[in-house]
């Protein structure tokens, strides 16, 4: 009798229970693009979305993949059948050589494993649960800005207590190190510290070698928990080894972590979910019940990974043809995109555009924190019809040679005629 007096006092409207079901509010990067696709006006751009574009305009698949995925499909071998729950073997093994090194500590003393994972959200999802969950790691610290999904993630997971490290520096552009360095000071002991390996999301700005041995000095010594975000190895640079530098690093000053793999950048895979959660521990007895544990969450979230993408990355990384192959691509991705910051760089520098834009250039990787506030980008999509993000982060991948000159006159008018906060 209670359970039907309770039913009774559900709010009901037309007799469906889903009426107390609230109406979230739209992912920014996502709204943008449904806008942009809405808008009729015959020149626009869409410099928002964190994707790679040619000199075109257009996505590029990697002739690597192409090449993997015709054999792919004459290989009668292949089935459809579930995958192991921690994935490809093949495939989380290469991945993780390929972010620690062949000649890692931690490879060489068997003291690392990957995990397949639904691409780099998916593995910072689940190495936080896990972190949470066995570790009982319930505070968190995350650059400020930072890429929107580590705080959603946090919230949803139920962190007691996140926490902003200061990082970008509005008035000069560039990193806060000793605001980054003080922020770390100041937490607790077995804080997770959420880091970006390379082209930091979304500003662009990395530490140097210098600095990040600063960072890493100041972690170990406050027995922090270092999670490195690593969705750009290869495509920031073109060089792996450079990219992932700091997360060998940590490692080689014998510290414990974790680091989220993405293969939708480098591999031009964004739809097939590819990633893989690289785990650093100290004691080699501890891999069999992290393992245990790590497959008991996952069959209660999707089961088992995709095969498909995880495939295609697998081929690639332990084939050395095919290896050489792509390092070729993401040396003309990251090729491209340092041309399109120095374009760019140079547009502005002779329309005499107020203000230092060095930041343009000295930025690495996929996005630029421009600088702009939401006033001028609110003007950048009311007048020239073009969408960037609020932040003022803007893709250099949607700046192409036929579109440098109109986005750089339309930012040399924002800046010129737009008041905005200069505290922004």
């Amino acid at each position: 009798m209670a359970d039907a007096a309770n039913d009774e006092k559900r709010p009901r409207l037309g007799g469906s229970r889903f009426v107390v079901v609230s109406q979230a509010a739209p992912v920014p990067v996502f709204a943008l693009r449904v806008a942009f696709k809405e808008d009729k006006n015959a020149t626009k751009y869409n410099v928002g979305p964190g994707a790679y574009r040619t000199d075109d305009g257009v996505p590029w698949v990697l002739p690597v993949v192409k090449d993997i995925e015709k054999q792919m499909a004459a290989d009668e071998s292949l089935n459809h059948e579930y995958l192991p729950v921690l994935g490809i073997p093949e495939f989380t093994s290469a991945a993780t050589k390929m972010l620690l090194g062949e000649n890692s500590p931690a490879i060489l003393e068997n003291r690392a494993f990957g995990i397949q994972s639904l691409s780099g959200t998916g593995a910072v999802r689940l190495g936080c649960q896990f972190l949470i969950e066995q570790l009982k790691i319930n505070v968190a610290y995350v650059s400020d800005p930072t890429w929107t999904n580590h705080i959603n993630i946090f919230n949803k997971l139920k962190f007691s207590s996140i926490h902003k490290y200061r990082y970008w520096n509005a008035q000069t552009r560039s990193l806060d190190i000793d605001g980054m360095l003080e922020d770390l000071e100041n937490a607790p002991a077995d804080s997770l510290i959420m880091l970006h390996a390379c082209a930091h999301n979304p500003t662009g700005v990395d530490p140097t070698q210098e600095q990040w041995k600063k960072i890493a000095e100041v972690v170990k010594r406050k027995n922090l928990f270092p999670f490195f975000d690593c969705a750009y190895i290869g495509f920031a640079t073109g060089d792996i080894e450079r990219d992932s530098w700091a997360v060998n690093y940590f490692v080689s000053q014998g510290m414990e972590l974790m680091a989220a793999m993405s293969f939708a950048k480098n591999f031009g895979l964004y739809n097939e979910r590819v990633g893989n959660l690289v785990c650093v521990v100290n004691n080699t007895d501890t891999k069999v019940p992290m393992n245990s544990q790590l497959t008991r969450m996952i069959r209660t979230m999707y089961s088992s990974p995709p095969s498909h993408g995880a495939r295609i990355v697998s081929t690639a990384l332990n084939n050395p043809a095919l290896f050489a192959q792509w390092k070729d691509h993401i040396k003309t991705m990251s090729g491209r995109i340092f041309e399109m910051r120095q374009m760019l760089y140079q547009r502005l520098q002779a329309l005499g555009t107020p203000g230092k834009w060095n930041h343009v250039i000295d930025q690495i990787g996929m996005f630029s924190y421009t600088g702009l506030g939401p006033n001028q980008v609110d003007f950048l999509l009311k007048k020239y019809h073009i969408y960037a993000m609020k932040s003022g982060r803007i893709n250099m991948c949607a700046i192409t040679t036929k579109n440098v000159d109109y986005i750089a006159k339309a930012i040399h008018e924002a800046v010129t005629t737009v008041v905005e906060d200069p505290k922004l």
